[in-house]
């Protein structure tokens, strides 16, 4: 479900006008009542990409197809050489929580694990290009959504991270890694 346009309710305090406590959606105009509060806007009843995607079973799916990809890809073999028995499990954590579901990744594994995995693997231009594209058909065959805000967004995620990931890759020092080191968390496209 997309966001709706129905103001939200917040709790005001008891000696105060319970319309001090309305808050307007995304895409309504409204003001508080009382000058003093300012104007709050807000995504009410929206579904995270996670949702919207599935949750954890679609993008397990996403991950394991894509991982058989990358494997028998001559482009990406150097970068994945052999099978990894968790790699399926902590792309669809990382991808989760990117997209708005369970912390997994951040509470298992951490961010520096990621950086860690891509350090030293000198990606290509060529390997980033072609693991976008196979993540891409992944989705398609995985049946994920088609609409073009999810698409986008999808897509945006992959484009940053896989520059992340190469920008990582070539680093001899930590001040030549990316500067983020956190799960970035994806949303709607504006």
């Amino acid at each position: 479900m997309r966001p709706t346009g129905r103001p939200e309710t917040v709790p005001a305090n008891a000696d105060d006008d319970p319309q001090r406590g309305l808050r307007f959606a995304a895409g309504e105009r409204g003001f508080a009542q009382n000058p003093a509060v300012p104007r709050v806007w807000t995504v009410t009843n929206a579904e995270s990409l996670y949702e919207h995607a599935g949750g954890d079973q679609a993008l397990h799916r996403v991950e394991e197809i894509f991982y058989d990809k990358v494997l028998a890809d001559p482009v990406l073999k150097a970068q994945f050489r052999r099978r990894v028995a968790t790699h399926v499990d902590h792309l669809t954590w990382f991808t989760a929580e990117s997209f708005g579901g369970p912390d997994r990744f951040t509470q298992r594994l951490g961010f520096q694990y990621i950086i860690d995995v891509h350090r030293h693997r000198k990606i290509t231009d060529e390997q980033r290009e072609r693991f976008v594209a196979l993540y891409r058909e992944a989705v398609d065959e995985a049946g994920l959504p088609t609409d073009e805000a999810f698409r986008d967004a999808v897509r945006s995620h992959l484009e940053f991270g896989s520059q992340v990931a190469q920008q990582n890759s070539w680093a001899d020092t930590d001040d030549e890694l990316h500067p983020i080191r956190h799960v970035p968390h994806w949303t709607w496209p504006d």
